[in-house]
């Protein structure tokens, strides 16, 4: 019997039987087989690895997104309405009521009094809004931040990370006798700078206020005044 040729020898394929030609081709097909295998294991390898490193990349970013990024305050409700005492805050007497006609208001910025039958929804404003819907929103529970247009980039976004995203309404407003005035319903307090610590005290002790004369109502879902960006 004529032996098989083994893998990989040089036979001249002319001299081989029929048995040994497909033995030759078996090898031929079995060593491509083996290549392809090592190949696709090898790119496997490589692109799980370049997923490992984008994932790593993508992860490490969106850590340092929020690390880095400067954050808005959030403050726990005072739910029981201590009246906790704030220096420098001014309390009043004004009333409630639905009126269709611009108001005079006592205060300025206004911290009560009859409003608009609309609210202002709530949020981060560039242009003066109307008086008569931020009182409404001050009447659900919200604190009305104002400044004074005049003052510089840096302080405004100082402030503006003071705001807790919901229940509270920033915007400029001519006028005014302190370059940032804090409302609330019945309730004001003026400060010269943003790190001025009352702000947080103001905040925690009046924002969603169970004082207020429509404690839980909404301050989203009616009136955009213009400028608002958030």
């Amino acid at each position: 019997m004529t032996p098989a040729p083994q893998s990989g020898s040089q036979l001249d394929p002319q001299n081989l039987t029929v048995k040994q030609q497909r033995q030759v081709q078996r090898d031929k097909k079995l060593e491509a087989f083996r290549k392809e295998q090592k190949r696709t294991a090898r790119n496997r390898k490589i692109g799980i690895s370049i997923a490992i490193v984008a994932s790593v990349a993508v992860v490490g970013l969106v850590v340092a997104s929020v690390v880095l990024t400067p954050q808005r305050a959030s403050y726990e409700a005072d739910t029981a309405g201590s009246g906790a005492k704030i220096d420098g805050v001014k309390t009043f007497e004004n009333g409630a009521g639905h009126v269709e006609t611009a108001v005079t208001y006592p205060q300025t910025p206004p911290a009560g009094g009859e409003h608009n039958p609309m609210w202002l929804n709530c949020g981060v404003y560039t242009e003066p809004v109307p008086n008569e819907n931020a009182v409404h929103s001050l009447e659900h529970g919200a604190v009305w931040v104002t400044y004074d247009p005049s003052i510089s980039e840096s302080e405004l976004s100082a402030l503006k990370l003071k705001i807790p995203t919901t229940y509270a309404v920033l915007s400029p407003f001519e006028d005014i006798p302190a370059p940032i005035v804090l409302s609330a319903w019945n309730a004001q307090l003026t400060v010269d700078k943003a790190d001025d610590p009352r702000i947080a005290k103001f905040f925690e002790e009046y924002w969603k206020s169970p004082n207020v004369p429509e404690p839980g109502s909404a301050c989203t879902g009616a009136f955009d005044a213009p400028g608002k960006v958030s």
